[in-house]
Parts: structure tokens; C-alpha cells; sequence
């Protein structure tokens, strides 16, 4: 007797699970993004550069993995809007051009790149829509931490590092003067380098701060106070660190010390910091885990939303207008390098 043959049903396509109103939408969006990261390619080069050498922006490789998580956590919600283009959108991706082209022009790397992440954010408004794009706000703007900035606050946090520490050391009895960044002490002369200013665990603290600020209040104001406690708390625990090394110092000599804050300030101080800065934070944590990150409710009833949106252009027409923009950019540089 020969065995029941056994049917074998084909596997669903991976974009079965994708509504079909947002499909094309999609495709468009990606094709979009291509084109707009290949006309700013030095821009996302550089960052990139920054994001992978420069210790102080090591952190910034678990941004895009946080916003895909972000998008994920909403993507349930997503779905049940329905995308549409929106024309007024390419005004904003102007602006994006504009601001990345100065900062190219005057070879100011910050404003660049800004403007090259300013752009992916207005293709989304423009091929996906005003609701969907109230639906992204969050991960929209979480996306600003892909630019590596930091180091134009280093000297005044030098500074504030430098005088948190003399206060801390006359407080502990022990004389040292100040004049700058350089502070004076009967163990030796110890200076607050740029590598000892905090902008390292700064930065970090506050893309930190930002996402459990949104992901774990609800409260604007618990979100504020606690978005204040990350940039005021990194900053006088760097004043404790500079003290410390310094307390240190008096005792078990320079090269202790010295060894002992790379320890200390890399590995063990400042992960101190973060777990005590979060868990006191913890009891006021007021949004629930299953709580969702969108109100779709309101969004499709929202009056400004609504009006927003009828400002239409076709979805085709929008790829095609952006398409045209980065070819005239491309003929602008052409023309400038003739020139």
C-alpha cells in the first residue's frame, strides 16, 4: 500500500504579513533613502568613520539597531494607518539639502550632518504621510543621535570638571589652586584633559536618557525632570571621578592614581552612575511595558493631522520629485567643480 502523498504548501512570501496599502509606500521609501544616503555619501562616510574610531561615539553603533526596536515596538500600530504622500514634505527635504550643502560648503561637519539625516526624515513625511509620520515621531527624531556631536561642549566641561574637583578636594583637606584646567596639589599637577571632561559618558547618558525617558514615562514632566537628571548627573559624577583620582593621589602616588581612574572611570564608576541614575528612576516609571507607543485613535481623528493630509501628491510623483532634486544637486556640484 503506498503511502498518502503528503502536499507540500508553499511558503508565504516575507511581505505577506505587510497590508498591501503599505507595500508600495515602502518600496518607494527605500529607494528614496538610496538615493538621498548616495548623494550625501561623504556625510554618512564620515559619521560612520566617527561612529566606529572615535571612542567617544562608540556608543552611536547601537543607534540603528535602537531604531529598528523602536519602529518594531510600533509596528502593530503602524499598520493600522493607512500611508499617504504628502507634497509639503519636499519643502522640508529642501531645507534638509540646503543645510547639509552649507555645512559641506564651509567644511562644517556637524551642520552636514544634520542636514543628511534631516533629509531620510523628510522622505518619510513626504511618501508616507502626516499620520504615519506622528506615528514615527519618536524614532524620527531619535535618529538626530546618529550625528556625532559632543565636542564643541568639551571646554566648558573641562572647566566645570576642573573647579567640581578643587572644591571637592579643599572640602576632603586637601590645598590645591585652580588656574584653568590645570590643578596644582602637593601630590603633583594634574590636568582635565579633553579625555577627562565627561563627554564621552555625557553623550551616551543622554541618547540613553531619551529612550528610557520615552519608553518608560508617560508623564511630560517626570520625562523632563528625568532627561535633566541625565545631563546633570553624568556631569558632577565626572567632577567626583577628577576628585577622586586626585584624593588617590595624596597617598598611593601619581601612577596609582593614574592607572586607577582608567579602571575605575572606564569600567566600574560610571556603570555605577547609570544603574543608580535608572533605578532611582525606577518607582517613577508610569507607562506600562504593554502600553503602546501610538494612540492611533487620536491620530486619525486629530484635526491638524487631518487637514495636513489632504495636501497630496502622487507616490510616484514624490519618488520622481525627490529623484529630481538629487539630480540637481549633482548638476550643481558638476558645475562647480567646472567652474
Amino acid at each position: 500500500m503506498q503511502p498518502e502523498a503528503v502536499r507540500v504548501l508553499p511558503r508565504p512570501p516575507w511581505y505577506a504579513g505587510v497590508p498591501t496599502a503599505w507595500r508600495m509606500p515602502l518600496v518607494r521609501l527605500a529607494l528614496a533613502w538610496c538615493l538621498l544616503v548616495a548623494v550625501a555619501w561623504e556625510a554618512w562616510a564620515t559619521m560612520a568613520w566617527h561612529w566606529w574610531n572615535a571612542s567617544t561615539y562608540n556608543h552611536i553603533l547601537l543607534v540603528p539597531p535602537i531604531l529598528v526596536w523602536l519602529v518594531r515596538q510600533r509596528w502593530s500600530e503602524l499598520l493600522r494607518l493607512t500611508p499617504s504622500t504628502w507634497w509639503p514634505g519636499l519643502v522640508l527635504l529642501v531645507f534638509g539639502m540646503t543645510v547639509w550643502r552649507v555645512g559641506a560648503a564651509f567644511d562644517v561637519n556637524l551642520v552636514s550632518q544634520f542636514g543628511a539625516v534631516m533629509m531620510l526624515q523628510s522622505a518619510v513625511a513626504t511618501l508616507l504621510g502626516p499620520r504615519v509620520t506622528a506615528g514615527l515621531l519618536f524614532p524620527l527624531g531619535y535618529m538626530l543621535f546618529l550625528v556625532p556631536f559632543g565636542d564643541e561642549i568639551v571646554p566648558p566641561l573641562q572647566d566645570v570638571t576642573a573647579k567640581l574637583a578643587v572644591w571637592l578636594t579643599h572640602a576632603s583637606g586637601v590645598p590645591a589652586t585652580l588656574d584653568g584646567i590645570y590643578i596644582d596639589t602637593p601630590a603633583g599637577l594634574f590636568i582635565v584633559a579633553r579625555a577627562c571632561s565627561g563627554v564621552k559618558f555625557l553623550v551616551a547618558m543622554v541618547a540613553l536618557g531619551a529612550l528610557v525617558a520615552h519608553t518608560s514615562f508617560a508623564s511630560p514632566l517626570r520625562r523632563t525632570l528625568f532627561m535633566a537628571a541625565a545631563v546633570v548627573v553624568p556631569i558632577l559624577a565626572n567632577g567626583v571621578r577628577a576628585w577622586g583620582t586626585i584624593y588617590v593621589a595624596q597617598s598611593q602616588g601619581l601612577e596609582f592614581a593614574a592607572g586607577f581612574d582608567h579602571i575605575v572611570y572606564g569600567w566600574i564608576f560610571f556603570a555605577v552612575v547609570m544603574v543608580v541614575l535608572i533605578g532611582g528612576a525606577w518607582r517613577s516609571f508610569d507607562r506600562a511595558p504593554e502600553d503602546p507607543l501610538i494612540d492611533v485613535a487620536t491620530v486619525q481623528a486629530a484635526p491638524l493631522l487631518a487637514g495636513l493630509s489632504v495636501y497630496r501628491i502622487g507616490g510616484w510623483s514624490a519618488l520622481g520629485a525627490i529623484a529630481l532634486l538629487v539630480a540637481a544637486v549633482l548638476w550643481m556640484d558638476r558645475l562647480a567643480n567646472v567652474a
